[in-house]
């Protein structure tokens, strides 16, 4: 097996975190797999796998020697590519937050892999940060306000926000006129993974946003728990549209101070800056930007309080 048949070999041990599948994906004995790794770290002088009985995980040299050998495999493929015309093929690592993947990306992935049966998607769904270098993820998609970094960031869509909650919770502490009433009411607080505060709400009159905290007896860490909680009348909420749409239709949840409406939040492609997009990648981003811009995320909704 060659050198670079050598690296392919590797990246796909650390993908698939197994030698068995990587030998069956590339349609080699096992043993030679095994082979070829020991090889492979006897010429380098390093140890890249940590084997354990149940998987396989890179050391740090493995984390490294992992980046450079896709950087190179990558500049192979996309040569190869280029004067062949061949569709994308390989492996592709994405994080996503669950609720834009269940609702923008999943239903449309039968016709993406019908029309690229040569891609893999490895899809994570996380609210965490992640390093996207050291866990060898090609990209990231998410909803709100970005840290400082050093990845590459293009906005994907912007999705509109309301203030809302469930009729049971509005019956019991009344339907607030202005946010100065915000006082008197709860809500069911989000919380952040990565700092542990809770989101405060956002309105908008006398021409500026403001911030405001509310006391939030029941707060959560996870979308989808946030949206059941509202919905059993726990507390008012701010949410995006998109994620709550058919409860507004159906009357469980009900917009309130629409007149004072939190921002727009942008959803966002993250990728590192010292990584050349492979075709695979490049390919998956303006899909995703289609499947965002073909739901209509900011329009108006008619579900209010009256």
């Amino acid at each position: 097996m060659d050198r670079f048949e050598a690296m392919r070999l590797f990246t796909r041990v650390v993908e698939r975190r197994s030698f068995t599948q990587a030998a069956q994906d590339l349609s080699v004995p096992r043993s030679t797999a095994t082979q070829v790794i020991q090889q492979l770290e006897d010429r380098l002088g390093a140890r890249l796998l940590q084997r354990t009985t149940r998987t396989v995980r890179p050391t740090l040299d493995g984390e490294a020697y992992y980046q450079r050998c896709k950087a190179i495999l990558d500049d192979i493929e996309n040569a190869d590519g280029a004067f062949r015309g061949a569709n994308p093929r390989g492996l592709m690592r994405v994080e996503v937050q669950g609720t834009l993947a269940r609702h923008f990306l999943l239903p449309a992935l039968p016709e993406f892999f019908e029309r690229y049966p040569d891609i893999e998607i490895a899809m994570s769904e996380s609210d965490r940060w992640v390093d996207v270098v050291r866990e060898g993820v090609d990209c990231v998609l998410r909803y709100g306000a970005l840290p400082d970094s050093d990845l590459v960031a293009r906005t994907v869509a912007t999705l509109r926000r309301i203030t809302c909650a469930a009729p049971s919770y509005l019956e019991r502490y009344g339907v607030p006129e202005h946010p100065n009433d915000m006082v008197d009411h709860r809500a069911v607080g989000i919380r952040s993974l990565t700092t542990g505060s809770l989101t405060p709400f956002e309105f908008t009159y006398d021409g500026e946003m403001r911030r405001m905290d509310i006391a939030s007896p029941f707060s959560v860490t996870g979308t989808e728990s946030f949206r059941d909680g509202v919905l059993l009348g726990l507390g008012l909420a701010q949410m995006p549209v998109f994620h709550i749409e058919q409860d507004l239709a159906a009357g469980r949840l009900v917009q309130v101070l629409a007149d004072f409406p939190p921002l727009a939040v942008p959803v966002s492609v993250l990728y590192p800056t010292s990584r050349q997009l492979s075709p695979r990648v490049r390919l998956f981003i303006d899909w995703a930007i289609h499947q965002f811009s073909t739901r209509d995320a900011i329009s108006e909704p008619s579900w209010r309080a009256g």
